[in-house]
């Protein structure tokens, strides 16, 4: 990791239940990487306007690096729950296409986005650790299950 601490961004869905907000604030500060700032999208935004739950901002592969560490270890399997959990808020007005929302990360530098999605298999967050973020130009990175890796399909296209 980098000598300089790492620091997250979080734009939260207003439909993320203020118990969801405070487990991934943790869930984030568990992982080295501390919210500086927590916000929700204005109201006036429809929920099909966005298709994520959580935006999540920060230097992405010192992040991921880490989170193969043995230290955190804990810390990442907390985070895989409050994945799931967050893509499938509990809310008194379920969306109307019923849909689970991904939790996006972002990177702060690049713009590069990785799509968690809430049923990702255990292989997806193992192959995550070690993501290389330089073999890709464009996102979202989204995993496939068939190949058995993280790819972006815009990317593919391009080359």
């Amino acid at each position: 990791m980098t000598d300089a601490p790492l620091r997250a961004e979080l734009l939260l869905d207003r439909e993320v239940p203020e118990e969801l907000r405070r487990e991934l604030v943790a869930a984030f500060e568990g992982l080295g990487a501390p919210p500086v700032r927590v916000r929700h999208t204005v109201d006036h935004r429809g929920a099909a306007d966005i298709p994520w739950i959580v935006l999540a901002s920060l230097p992405l592969q010192a992040f991921l690096t880490g989170l193969g560490a043995e230290a955190v270890k804990d810390a990442y399997e907390a985070f895989k729950g409050v994945v799931r959990r967050t893509a499938r808020p509990e809310v008194r007005e379920p969306r109307a296409e019923g849909a689970a929302r991904p939790i996006v990360l972002q990177d702060a530098s690049s713009g590069l986005d990785i799509v968690l999605e809430p049923d990702l298999p255990a292989e997806a967050y193992e192959r995550l650790t070690t993501l290389d973020l330089a073999e890709f130009a464009v996102g979202p990175l989204h995993y496939d299950r068939d190949r058995g890796r993280w790819r972006s399909l815009l990317d593919e296209a391009a080359g």
